[in-house]
C-alpha cells in the first residue's frame, strides 16, 4: 500500500488565494491602530431591513467604526449612504462589507441550484454565478452567502433545493464552478463578489430531514462525503465560509474546533474568514453547550468563528472575557486580521462605493434573461416519455393547461430569490401561450394546492376533454421548499393526484410538468401519466424554457443529482451506498423490504431524451498501473435517433475488496455531449491517484493494490464495464 499526501491530490495551488505580502502589511498596519471596540466592530454583522435600507442605529455604529458588515442592505443608493458613514466619518475609515443571499440569481432569477446541478454542466453554473455577481455588485452587494455545498441524502430536508444533490464528486465540481463564477480570477474587479461556502459542516444530514436538527456523522463519512465540496471551494479560492446551525456529534458546528480550526485552518490552510449563520452563536445556549452569551462568545470565537451574524455576543462580552483571561486577545486579532484580509482582497478600500449609474443597466437585462432561459432548458430532466408523447406538435389547435402551479409565479421562481420579482416570472402558462400563439389555450388552474375542490377537479377533466393535448403542472408551492421547509411526506401535496387522474381520464396526450425543490415519491402519478418532465423551480424564464421543451425547440438533457425514492419509507436512499453483509436479493434474509421494492424510482444520474444514444467501445489503457500511475479510459457515444440532443456520459468506480468497506459505485467523471442525429463522439477520462484512492483504516489517503471495476454509462445503473489493476 502506498500512502499519498492530501496536498498532492488537491487542485493547483495557484487557484487558492495566497497571502499577498502587500495586503498583509496593510492589514497589520491597520490592526495595530485599532482599539478593542473597533476590532470587535469588524467581527459584527447586523441585519438591515427587508426593503434594503439600513436600520437607524447602523449609521451611528458605522460612524464609530463599530460595524464591520451588514446583510440585506442593498441597492446602490442604500449601500452608498451607509458606506459613506464608515468611509468618510469613522476614525479609521474601514469600509463595510455588504452581504446578501444571492442563491440562484440577484434580480434575474436562475433555476434553483439543485436544478442547475441537474444540467451536469459546470460551465453553465459558472456563467449563472457570473451573471448573479454582475447584478449583485451593481446593486452594491459585494458578498453572497453562496454556494451551499452541503451533501444531501434526505429529500425531506427543504434545503436540498439549494445544493447540488447527493454526490461528493459532482458537488465538488459544482462548488468550484460557483466560486469561480462569483469571484473570477480577481474578486476586486467590477462585477465580482466574494463567495461563501456553506454550511460548514454536515448540515445536509439533519436527522429526520428537519432543518436545524442534530447530525451524527462519523469522521470517515465527514471526510469522504461531506468535506470534499468544501475542499473544492477552498482550492477554487473561496474567500469565506459560513458555520452551520447543526449539532455535529455532540459539538455544535459553530463551536467545533475540529472542523473550524483543525481541518479548515490547519489541514487546508484556509486564509479567509468564517461567519456564523443567523444568530448561530447565540443559539449555542439552546444547544446546551453555553450557559449564557458570554459563554457562547468564548466558545464560538476560540473554536474559529470570526464574524457573528446578527446576535451581539462578541461585542457585548469579549472585552470582559479578555480582561478575565478567558479569551486571549490574540484570538480577536486573528479574527479581525482574516476579515480585513478579505476586505482588501475585494478591493473595498480602493472602491468602497457602488456605481449608481450601472445599476439600472446591469439588472434584468435582455442578455441576462436569455441566459436564465438557456439555463432552465438545460436543467430539465425528462423522467418518462412513453410512446414519445413529447414533444407536442406546434400544429395543435387547442391545449389545456391544468394545475394550481400552471400560473404560479412564486412557485416558478422558488425559494431564496434574491431581489427577483414574482411579477417578472414567466410561468408555464405564459410559455405555452407564447409557443402556440394561434392555438386555443384552455386554462384550469383551480385554487391553491391546499384548497383544490371537487369543482376544480371536475373542471380540469372538462378542460382536458375539450383539448387536443394536456399540460398538467403539479408539484410544490414556493414556501414548501427551502429553509425551514422540511416535509414528513414526499407525496404530491393536497389533492393534486386526484386532479391529475381526472385530467388523464380524458385520454388525451398528456405531459406532467413538475415544479418543486426536491425529489418526490411519484409512484401513482407515474403509473397514470405517459410523460413526466421535472422542471424543478426554473426561475424567471422558466415557463418559456419548459415550453421550449414541450414543443420541441429544446431537447431535455439533464440528469438527476438526487435519487428519487418510491416512498418516504426508503429515506435515506442514495446510489453510493455500502454493499453490506447481506445485500438485497430474492433471499428472505437479505437487506430489503417485505412490502415493496428496495430499489429507487429513478436512480442518480437518470434522465431521458427525445432521441436515443448508444455507448460503446469502452477501453482502458493501460489496464495495469502502479499506485501513483494513471490510466486513460475512452468510450464512444452515438446519437441513434432523429433529433439533436445531449447525453451525459458518466464514469463510476468500485473497489470490491479493500482495507475498509467501499460504496457499490462512486462517480469519478462525467461529460455532457451534444450530438446531431447520426453523429458520434469519443469521450475520454483519466484515472489516477485522486480518483482511485480513499481513506484507509488509519484514516490516511491511500491507493491500494488490486482490481478496480470501471463502469461507464448514462446513469448510475447499468453501462459498460471494464477492470483496472493497481500493481503492488
Amino acid at each position: 500500500m502506498i500512502t499519498l499526501l492530501f496536498a498532492l491530490l488537491a487542485a493547483p495551488a495557484a487557484a487558492a488565494p495566497s497571502l499577498n505580502a502587500d495586503v498583509e502589511t496593510q492589514v497589520q498596519d491597520l490592526l495595530s491602530r485599532m482599539t478593542m471596540d473597533e476590532k470587535l466592530g469588524q467581527l459584527q454583522q447586523l441585519d438591515g431591513l427587508a426593503d434594503g435600507t439600513a436600520r437607524p442605529e447602523q449609521a451611528e455604529l458605522a460612524r464609530k467604526g463599530l460595524l464591520g458588515s451588514v446583510l440585506n442592505v442593498r441597492g446602490a443608493a442604500n449601500v452608498n449612504a451607509l458606506q459613506r458613514e464608515a468611509v468618510e466619518h469613522s476614525r479609521l475609515k474601514i469600509p463595510i462589507l455588504f452581504g446578501f443571499d444571492v442563491i440562484h440569481g440577484y434580480r434575474t432569477v436562475f433555476p434553483i441550484p439543485l436544478a442547475l446541478a441537474s444540467s451536469w454542466d459546470p460551465a453553465l453554473v459558472k456563467d449563472a454565478a457570473r451573471t448573479a455577481a454582475v447584478e449583485a455588485e451593481a446593486a452594491g452587494v459585494r458578498w453572497t452567502f453562496s454556494p451551499m455545498v452541503d451533501i444531501a441524502r434526505d429529500p425531506r430536508w427543504g434545503r436540498v433545493a439549494e445544493g447540488a444533490g447527493e454526490d461528493p464528486y459532482l458537488g465538488s465540481v459544482m462548488a468550484r464552478a460557483w466560486v469561480r463564477g462569483y469571484q473570477g480570477g480577481d474578486p476586486s474587479q467590477p462585477g465580482r463578489v466574494a463567495a461563501c461556502a456553506k454550511h460548514w459542516v454536515g448540515y445536509g444530514a439533519a436527522e429526520g430531514g428537519r432543518d436545524y436538527n442534530t447530525t451524527e456523522i462519523s469522521e470517515r463519512t465527514l471526510r469522504e462525503i461531506y468535506f470534499p465540496p468544501f475542499k473544492a471551494a477552498v482550492d477554487a479560492g473561496v474567500l469565506t465560509f459560513m458555520s452551520a446551525f447543526n449539532d455535529l456529534d455532540g459539538e455544535p458546528a459553530s463551536a467545533n474546533a475540529f472542523t473550524l480550526t483543525q481541518v479548515l485552518r490547519g489541514e487546508w490552510k484556509f486564509p479567509g474568514f468564517v461567519v456564523s449563520d443567523y444568530k448561530a452563536v447565540d443559539e449555542l445556549i439552546s444547544h446546551g453547550v453555553a450557559a449564557d452569551g458570554a459563554d457562547a462568545a468564548r466558545l464560538a470565537l476560540t473554536s474559529g468563528v470570526d464574524m457573528e451574524m446578527v446576535s451581539r455576543d462578541y461585542a457585548s462580552n469579549l472585552p470582559a472575557l479578555i480582561q478575565a483571561g478567558k479569551v486571549p486577545a490574540s484570538a480577536v486579532d486573528e479574527a479581525v486580521r482574516r476579515v480585513l484580509r478579505v476586505k482588501f482582497l475585494l478591493g473595498l478600500f480602493d472602491r468602497p462605493y457602488a456605481d449608481q449609474s450601472r445599476e439600472s443597466i446591469a439588472l434584468f437585462s435582455a442578455e441576462n434573461r436569455a441566459a436564465a432561459r438557456r439555463a432552465a432548458a438545460r436543467s430539465l430532466v425528462l423522467l418518462k416519455n412513453d410512446g414519445n408523447v413529447l414533444p407536442f406538435s406546434k400544429a395543435l389547435k387547442s391545449v389545456a393547461v391544468i394545475g394550481p402551479l400552471a400560473d404560479d409565479r412564486a412557485a416558478t421562481l422558488g425559494s431564496w430569490t434574491g431581489d427577483g420579482r414574482a411579477a417578472d416570472a414567466r410561468t408555464v402558462l405564459d410559455g405555452v401561450r407564447a409557443a402556440l400563439p394561434r392555438a386555443a389555450v384552455v386554462v384550469s388552474t383551480g385554487g391553491a394546492i391546499g384548497a383544490l375542490s371537487d369543482l376544480d377537479i371536475s373542471s380540469a377533466a372538462a378542460a382536458a376533454r375539450a383539448a387536443d393535448a394536456v399540460v398538467l403542472v403539479l408539484g410544490e408551492m414556493a414556501d414548501m421548499t427551502g429553509e425551514a421547509s422540511g416535509r414528513s411526506t414526499l407525496d404530491l401535496p393536497g389533492r393534486q393526484l386526484e386532479l391529475a387522474r381526472a385530467a388523464l381520464s380524458a385520454g388525451k396526450p398528456t405531459a406532467v410538468v413538475l415544479l418543486g425543490g426536491r425529489p418526490l415519491a411519484l409512484g401513482a402519478l407515474l403509473n397514470a401519466a405517459p410523460a413526466v418532465l421535472e422542471a424543478w423551480q426554473p426561475g424567471t424564464q422558466g415557463g418559456d424554457a419548459v415550453a421550449d421543451a414541450l414543443f420541441g425547440d429544446a431537447n431535455p438533457g439533464g440528469k438527476l443529482t438526487m435519487t428519487f425514492p418510491r416512498s418516504v419509507g426508503q429515506i435515506p436512499i442514495y446510489y453510493n451506498h455500502k454493499n453490506g453483509g447481506r445485500p438485497a436479493s430474492d433471499k428472505y434474509y437479505s437487506s430489503k423490504y417485505i412490502d415493496g421494492p428496495w430499489t429507487p424510482q429513478f436512480p442518480f444520474g437518470w434522465g431521458l431524451s427525445y432521441t436515443t444514444f448508444t455507448v460503446s467501445g469502452l477501453a482502458v489503457d493501460p489496464v495495469s498501473i502502479s499506485a501513483g500511475g494513471r490510466s486513460d479510459v475512452r468510450v464512444y457515444v452515438a446519437n441513434d435517433g432523429a433529433r439533436a440532443g445531449d447525453e451525459v456520459v458518466q464514469l463510476y468506480l468500485r473497489r470490491r475488496t479493500a482495507d475498509v468497506t467501499r460504496p457499490v459505485a462512486e462517480l469519478k467523471g462525467f461529460r455532457r455531449v451534444s450530438l446531431k442525429p447520426g453523429e458520434d463522439a469519443r469521450v475520454d477520462f483519466t484515472l489516477g491517484p485522486k480518483e482511485l484512492g480513499f481513506l484507509d483504516r488509519d484514516m490516511k489517503f491511500a491507493v491500494e493494490p488490486g482490481d478496480y471495476d470501471i463502469t461507464v454509462g448514462t446513469s448510475s445503473v447499468g453501462g459498460l464495464s471494464a477492470r483496472l489493476t493497481v500493481a503492488p
